[in-house]
């Protein structure tokens, strides 16, 4: 049986382990707001953006820009964002499943994989598993930039239309809620192939256009804004959401810390009540010695 002395030191632990849990979930509560007001101003705008643009494309003549080129599935970038810290519940774990599942059935098709990575939770998952990887962000959890979305989809769009990859996809935790995270694998080009929630929602457009002023100005323009906005609004999904997983985390971790101090300070009473009654029974015992 533990010594009080230990016991107390054990109390001590968890006692400032608590605090620590309640802190960092304080943190994590003022990120989170922030990068969800960021995430839900962007979202509306991003989501029509990608309406539209699917919409034209499919329209329009594929050969009018190389983003728009449609060809035969044969390498696919898979781009799997993750966070670069630990402490956020399953977030990670669930992205990277999903993710391993995906590129399963990918190697399954025969398809080959090309896979780009942010966070250094994936980096280091897919490096313990011998994945090969073309390409890694790291450092961006909880300071995401335009910058950032925009070197990430420049890459992306010179290794399509270089034709290094035929299709790219892209995996990340939706923010829902709180305490809820969505893991969303979707299809970043080629565009007007993308079947998305949004676009099953609303009807298709349809019809002809007329473009001010040009087709081919026009496509110049946004194909190469619309990546970097899609990018953008991944990043910031899943900074929402990797900041409500670490607030939730260390809210039951506090919750935890709680109930162990509880049950420790509950022990420790049993131990020094032990104690105190076996020193009674040690001065009874000296007495009734002194008797005889």
């Amino acid at each position: 049986m533990p010594t009080l002395r230990d016991i107390r030191k054990r109390l001590k632990a968890i006692q400032s382990t608590k605090k620590i849990t309640a802190a960092m979930k304080m943190v994590a509560a003022a990120k989170m707001r922030k990068v969800q007001d960021r995430m839900l101003n962007f979202r509306p705008y991003a989501q029509r953006m990608e309406l539209v643009l699917s919409d034209l494309a499919k329209v329009s003549e594929r050969q009018i820009h190389p983003l728009l080129d449609l060809r035969p599935k044969k390498t696919v970038e898979v781009i799997v964002i993750t966070s670069d810290r630990g402490l956020c519940g399953a977030f990670n774990t669930n992205i990277l499943k999903a993710a391993g599942n995906y590129i399963h059935t990918l190697q399954k098709e025969g398809v080959a994989l090309s896979l780009s990575v942010v966070g250094r939770k994936a980096r280091d998952y897919f490096r313990r598993r011998n994945v090969p990887r073309r390409q890694a962000w790291l450092g961006l959890s909880g300071k995401v930039t335009y910058t950032n979305a925009q070197e990430i989809a420049g890459d992306l769009a010179e290794n399509y239309t270089k034709e290094t990859v035929d299709e790219i996809v892209v995996i990340y935790n939706e923010f829902k809620s709180l305490i809820a995270q969505k893991v969303t694998i979707t299809k970043l080009l080629p565009i007007g192939a993308i079947e998305t929630e949004e676009a099953r929602k609303e009807p298709f457009m349809g019809g002809d256009f007329l473009y001010e002023p040009t087709r081919e100005a026009i496509f110049e323009r946004l194909l190469p804004k619309y990546i970097e906005i899609q990018i953008y609004r991944a990043l910031l999904e899943s900074s929402a959401a990797e900041e409500a997983a670490r607030m939730a985390a260390m809210e039951n971790a506090t919750k935890n810390c709680s109930e162990l101090i509880t049950k420790v300070t509950l022990l420790a009473n049993k131990v020094r009540q032990a104690s105190i009654t076996k020193e009674l029974m040690d001065i009874v015992g000296g007495v009734e010695a002194l008797k005889d």
